[in-house]
């Protein structure tokens, strides 16, 4: 085992030197190349949608089919691949796209949507919507502070618009801390939206469509469509479960600044809907009223994305769409685990499945469990294609929609925090990330790798092929073809949870940082493959596949340092057991390698045991 030493001070205290050769593993050179690349795509997908000013060229829209969170959607991904160790100009270019998007939704006006009027955009926020596109539009922006937490700019935005969540700006009312509600399910920067919404609110101005864009996102084919598609989108007044995402700005906010209050704020809001569970048989209530009683207007059941909401999605194919939202949810609860308020919050949801699945029926010898829970009136006026206007206040309630897959939204995810198996037992089949981390299924990293690389090659083929010119082009056009990819190197070299569009904070055993370019992600022609981990240690190797080159590596428990690294072991790359633990101070410790040498480490954690920062561990 190598010894500890004293390095200088941008080093933590513990350096392990590793100098065995060993022949460069297919899945570190794949791994390096994913990393590689992307830097190439996404400067000429850059060069091809912005222009100098930032601005995205397309037809900037209020709405819930091309808004302003599919514009920045475009750059989705880039912040935390640049985490992972991709080129510096990655978030440079960011950086661009990002100050240009709030410029051109700032100037960008609606003429018929009266909340849009004096700008989409105020405070560099939308003035008033939901956290669904919210969370879609701030994903990237959450994941700044892994690359960059010394950002004014992000560290001032991050404190103003949590602050309107918080309760601390009585201009920006979205939250009675009284009630401790988010009083809408539409909210923003000019405040909460205190009246039924309407289709306008949803689909923006009147556009032309046909001949002139491809096809909405949604299969629309004219405005009317798009109006038809959120004719039912009108029960926001109160809070609504989908609100919970706002609680990753509390969580970027303390991890910027340390500052006490955003995190009693996230905490305070998520005890809350702890609360209304508890009052509501162990069900997360999806509509809550501006009282805080979960029993609202519209049903504890109600609000658009709650447990009753089936729509007409496309109205004039005659086709109903079951759109209870439960997803992000577990991820919104998980900030109270990583502020260090226990498991119990995500055990909640991991209950939640086993009472809906408590309700499964038997039908031709299969068992069918539900995945609604609502007015059975409502439902059958909306499989006819009719108007729920002069729906009685009260009618017959209950569990529909009933499928052959048990009720197990981010079963994976909760898995994952909690290590009960018995979450993965709900999904359809085990994730093969799984079953490699089990042993396995030794070539899934190689193939995760080598299909995600495919994937950037097509989507580079794709936006080459893009003739449109901006005026035909919608914000939402170019997103399946934005060349940030990094599911697998989540997964593979930090053991998390890839994060993508879903508004939740960067979930993962380790993080790697640069010493010598002092900056966050892994160095350069390193890779990182966590192997194995348990409740309480990770398993990684790390390869140098520079033949000439030496590379030292940071390693730190988690995104935030919220993991505290206890012990370390030093193995052979291609086996052998490990050496003896050498304690590591409880700190991020360092890895010397020599010029092409690769090491296995096997590390003991405590899980949650650090308050979460995104300072770097420079001593």
């Amino acid at each position: 085992m190598p010894e500890a030493q004293r390095t200088r001070r941008d080093l933590p205290n513990l350096v392990i030197d590793a100098t065995t050769p060993v022949p460069p593993p297919r899945w570190a050179l794949l791994e390096r190349r994913l990393i590689d690349v992307q830097g190439e795509a996404i400067a000429e997908f850059h060069a091809r949608y912005f222009d100098e000013r930032g601005f995205l060229k397309c037809v900037p829209r209020w709405s819930g089919d091309d808004g302003p969170d599919d514009a920045l959607e475009n750059v989705l991904n880039w912040t935390v691949l640049h985490a992972l160790g991709a080129d510096d100009s990655i978030l440079g270019r960011y950086k661009h796209a990002l100050e240009g998007h709030f410029q051109q939704y700032t100037e960008a006006r609606t003429t018929d949507v009266a909340i849009g009027r004096d700008g989409m955009y105020y405070q560099d926020f939308h003035a008033c919507f939901d956290w669904f596109h919210h969370g879609e539009a701030w994903s990237p922006v959450l994941m700044q502070g892994l690359s960059d937490p010394h950002d004014r700019m992000l560290v001032s935005r991050m404190r103003r618009w949590t602050g309107w969540y918080a309760g601390e700006n009585a201009h920006v009312p979205n939250y009675d801390k009284a009630h401790r509600v988010i009083r809408s399910f539409f909210n923003g920067s000019r405040g909460p939206m205190l009246r039924p919404a309407t289709a306008l609110d949803w689909a923006g101005d009147p556009i032309e469509v046909e001949g002139r864009f491809d096809g909405a996102l949604h299969g629309e084919t004219s405005y009317d469509e798009m109006l038809e598609h959120f004719r039912d989108y009108t029960d926001v007044i109160g809070d609504n479960h989908v609100n919970l995402g706002a609680t990753t700005l509390g969580v970027s906010a303390y991890a910027l600044t340390g500052e006490s209050r955003w995190r009693e704020w996230v905490i305070e809001y998520l005890d809350a809907w702890v609360d209304r569970a508890e009052r509501n048989g162990g069900l997360i209530p999806s509509s809550v009223g501006t009282d805080g009683t979960v029993e609202s207007g519209y049903g504890w059941y109600g609000g658009v994305y709650g447990w009753g909401f089936s729509v007409m999605q496309i109205p004039w194919q005659g086709k109903v769409a079951h759109r209870a939202y439960h997803t992000r949810t577990p991820f919104s609860l998980a900030n109270g685990l990583l502020l260090g308020g226990g498991l119990g919050y995500v055990t909640l949801f991991r209950r939640m499945m086993d009472i809906v699945n408590g309700n499964a029926r038997t039908r031709d010898g299969r068992v069918e469990y539900p995945h609604m829970y609502g007015r059975l009136d409502r439902l059958e006026r909306i499989e006819r294609g009719e108007s729920l206007a002069g729906l009685p206040a009260h009618g017959p309630e209950g569990w529909y929609e009933f499928r052959s897959r048990p009720f197990a939204p981010s079963a994976l995810a909760v898995w994952y925090w909690t290590h009960d198996r018995s979450a993965l037992d709900l999904l359809e089949e085990m994730p093969r990330w799984v079953r490699f981390l089990d042993g396995n299924d030794p070539t899934f990293a190689e193939d995760a790798l080598a299909a995600d690389l495919d994937a950037v090659r097509r989507k580079v083929e794709g936006f080459r092929a893009d003739a449109k010119s901006p005026d035909t082009t919608m914000s939402d056009d170019m997103n399946h073809n934005n060349p940030a990819t990094t599911g697998a190197l989540i997964q593979l070299v930090t053991g998390g949870l890839p994060t993508g569009r879903d508004v939740h904070a960067l979930h993962c055993r380790l993080r790697y940082f640069d010493p010598e370019r002092r900056r966050a992600g892994l160095p350069l022609d390193v890779a990182a493959l966590v192997e194995a981990f348990s409740e309480d240690s990770v398993t990684v190797s790390l390869v140098n596949v520079s033949p000439i080159e030496a590379r030292t590596v940071i390693l730190q428990g988690g995104a935030y340092n919220e993991h505290r690294l206890d012990h370390v072991a030093v193995a052979e790359l291609n086996g052998g057991a490990p050496s003896e633990a050498v304690a590591t101070g409880g700190a991020p410790f360092a890895v010397r390698l020599s010029p092409g040498a690769g090491t296995r480490l096997v590390i003991s954690m405590a899980r949650y045991a650090n308050e979460p920062t995104f300072a770097f561990p420079w001593i």
